[in-house]
């Protein structure tokens, strides 16, 4: 086949492809013309060509006349492995101004999702950078949750996850006398070289696959999270006493006199945080944020504290509570229930009537509360001005509420989505979808808790002059990362929304802006989503760079030791301060805030999982029925359509849109069809029927009910052609 009609970029691509097929064999310009097929009167073309690749570093001329292909330096790279559901990979790397490398399951040497590798890159055609792992530095989990299938000679466990393609062979002898078909969490024991499987054994049976309560602890087991708690460790608790001694009443301030409730979520059964409010004689008020003294039971050397360490947090799933600590400790002796003394670990103000703070105070206390609410209960009070303690709970929201305003005016960003709430019959079946309203009741107890939190940071973390700051835990959030809000401002165009990104200290207004425009419109979850996905995680760290969130330069969590680890930590911290101890050793604190931040992160993504599957529970018996719809995600695969009245989303393949082809504009969030220019795109407004909900899989399928019209459409626009045509 004769070059001359080739271009001069492909003709030089040929013969560098010829070397990169055979590195180490050594050509004349006579062997390459004859591979390549190449014309007599293009010879001198090619030895121009040779001399130049040689010039540029590509080929090596080792003898007269000779080529060989000059092996660039290895480049090596470490990273995190992100698999795919087909078996190959995308290697983030560590450096974060690296672009990702692609990795096909051929060279992923055994490497799971979430490994820490170190990977060999190197660039094939397109330019895509391509690499192969060539060692695994960290190992991520290697226990999977899923269904085990078991022959007459062995099993196999075929894992849930979608980031874990290989099916784990179980010998019979390691099943655990496992069921066909039953759910089951499975360890990794080894994986020989020529094996294209795992082998494993089964270390938990869950249950029949289906069953709510066997997906439920799936789901926890997915994340590594526990879904029990150890009976040693609540036999202990058993043992704990809850009686308050002389000596306690003797070293506390006595709160029990003055006003005091609690308010909390209907269905709450750990109450970590009470209030008190009474007038001074000055006319000022005095506020207590009073919170359950966990660290006065829990030892820091016992074995309650150690699995609390492990876990770090409790776990709200759409059905039941994980709790971090036993339930005898958590729903009982700690919990701030009405008409029973409790001790507490309190911040109390002083405020005026304009909440200004005159003076604060920490310590331990003992209180005991008069009435518990429910936010539906306060929310009446506020709104009607009747009910119980009327006066105390209307001042403390006025005060609450001149406390939001000069937040929101200081800089904070205000991120109030919908939550998802689900009614549940006996069996924990869903029986509606409805969604959380934050009200001033709500915005009362969080104000008080804010002040709270920011005033304990402020109190160990705020610097004094000639005096190293002390060791101490904070709730930190970093700034947004520019390239997200420039992509988001992109976005919200499409939508009428503006949003300017030319001033640093604005950003936050626009930011308020934008979310206060968009409530109540259909949009409205989409672009909150977006919007929070823009801005960067809050973690625990003992390193303070502030909260940019919430515009406070020292922010901790003090609040709610019932069901985080990071508030223990806290409170011992003060405790040991306030008593003029010595800076605290910071390694133990570091390392435990990034364990806290881990596990907070697994039980986010856990109770996401299961109000996921909640939903697709709930959609199983309404097949065939009509929803209007926001497309909320596009891909090369389809388009995902969150519903407008319950946020369930779904997905409308490509491969059901019969009325066209469509490719993927990734650019512009879109598809769209080859033959009719028809577009799909991100926040358009969609009619859909749903046609699948497996709970197996995971998996609600829709299909865009004007199908029949677009394909009778797209029909007719063919016939007029082809009359055209003729």
């Amino acid at each position: 086949m004769s070059k001359k009609n080739k271009s001069k970029t492909d003709f030089l691509q040929s013969v560098i492809d010829v070397f990169e097929a055979n590195p180490t064999k050594l050509y004349n310009y006579k062997q390459i013309a004859s591979i390549i097929n190449l014309d007599g009167d293009m010879h001198e073309m090619l030895l121009v060509t040779l001399d130049g690749l040689v010039l540029r570093g590509i080929l090596t001329n080792p003898q007269l006349g000779k080529y060989m292909y000059k092996k660039p330096e290895d480049v090596f790279l470490t990273g995190k492995v992100d698999v795919t559901k087909q078996g190959s990979a995308y290697i983030v790397p560590d450096d974060e101004s690296t672009e990702d490398i692609f990795v096909y399951e051929h060279n992923m040497n055994q490497a799971l999702h979430g490994d820490k590798v170190k990977v060999k890159v190197f660039n094939k055609k397109g330019g895509r950078a391509e690499g192969e792992i060539v060692e695994i530095l960290e190992k991520s989990k290697r226990t999977f949750v899923g269904k085990i299938e078991v022959s007459s000679r062995y099993a196999f466990v075929v894992p849930d996850s979608k980031n874990m393609p290989y099916h784990i062979f179980i010998p019979l002898s390691n099943t655990k006398g496992a069921q066909n078909g039953q759910k089951v969490v499975a360890n990794i024991v080894e994986w020989k070289k020529e094996m294209k499987s795992p082998t494993g054994k089964v270390v938990d049976i869950l249950g029949a696959s289906g069953d709510a309560n066997v997906e439920m602890h799936a789901i926890l087991a997915e994340f590594d999270l526990p879904y029990s708690y150890p009976e040693h460790i609540d036999k202990l608790a058993q043992r704990i006493s809850g009686k308050i001694t002389a000596g306690d009443y003797a070293s506390r301030r006595d709160f029990r006199d003055i006003v005091t409730f609690t308010i909390d979520p209907k269905d709450a059964k750990d109450f970590d945080d009470a209030l008190s409010i009474r007038m001074l004689d000055n006319g000022h008020w005095e506020v207590g944020v009073h919170i359950a003294d966990v660290t006065h039971y829990v030892k820091s050397n016992s074995a309650i504290n150690r699995e609390a360490e492990t876990r770090t947090t409790s776990i709200y799933l759409v059905d039941r509570t994980v709790p971090m600590l036993p339930e005898r400790l958590s729903n009982f002796i700690c919990s701030l229930r009405p008409d029973e003394e409790k001790l507490c670990f309190s911040a109390v103000f002083e405020l005026d009537n304009r909440a200004v703070i005159k003076n604060e105070w920490f310590g331990r206390t003992v209180i005991l509360s008069k009435r518990r609410f429910t936010y539906e209960e306060a929310q009446d009070v506020i709104e009607t001005g009747k009910g119980d303690y009327s006066e105390e709970l209307l001042k403390l929201n006025a005060l609450a509420q001149i406390m939001r305003k000069n937040r929101f005016k200081n800089g904070a960003v205000t991120f109030e989505r919908e939550e998802a709430k689900f009614e549940l019959d006996e069996n924990g079946k869903p029986l509606r979808v409805y969604f959380k309203e934050m009200k001033e009741s709500n915005q009362l107890v969080e104000e008080f808790m804010l002040l709270a939190n920011k005033k304990v940071a402020e109190k160990i973390g705020k610097k004094v002059a000639g005096q190293k700051p002390k060791t101490f835990v904070y709730r930190t959030h970093d700034k947004p990362d520019f390239d997200r809000l420039n992509s988001f401002s992109s976005f919200i165009k499409r939508f009428g929304y503006n949003m300017k990104l030319d001033n640093d200290t604005r950003l936050s207004k626009e930011m308020n802006k934008v979310l206060s425009e968009v409530k109540g419109k259909p949009e409205a979850g989409l672009i909150e989503t977006l919007a929070v996905r823009s801005m960067a995680k809050a973690v625990y760290s003992t390193d303070n760079i502030g909260h940019y969130g919430l515009a406070f330069p020292y922010y901790t969590h003090f609040t709610s030791p019932i069901r985080r680890y990071p508030d223990m930590m806290v409170h011992r911290l003060l405790a040991s301060y306030l008593d003029g101890e010595k800076s605290a050793d910071v390694e133990y604190y570091d390392t435990m805030c990034k364990q806290s931040s881990l596990m907070e992160q697994k039980a986010t993504e856990a109770e996401r999982a299961s109000i996921k599957y909640k939903m697709i529970e709930f959609m199983e018996n309404k097949i065939g029925e009509i929803y209007e719809g926001l497309i909320s995600g596009v891909t090369e695969w389809g388009i995902f359509v969150e519903l407008i009245d319950t946020k369930i989303e779904g997905m409308v393949s490509v491969r059901s849109m019969k009325d066209d082809y469509y490719y993927f504009d990734e650019n512009n969030y879109r598809i769209v069809g080859r033959s009719s220019g028809m577009t799909y795109t991100l926040g358009d407004k969609v009619t859909v029927k749903l046609t699948n909900a497996d709970i197996s899989q995971k998996h609600i399928d829709f299909q865009l009910v004007n199908q029949e019209l677009d394909e009778y459409k797209t029909a007719r626009h063919n016939v007029k052609n082809k009359k055209r045509k003729k």
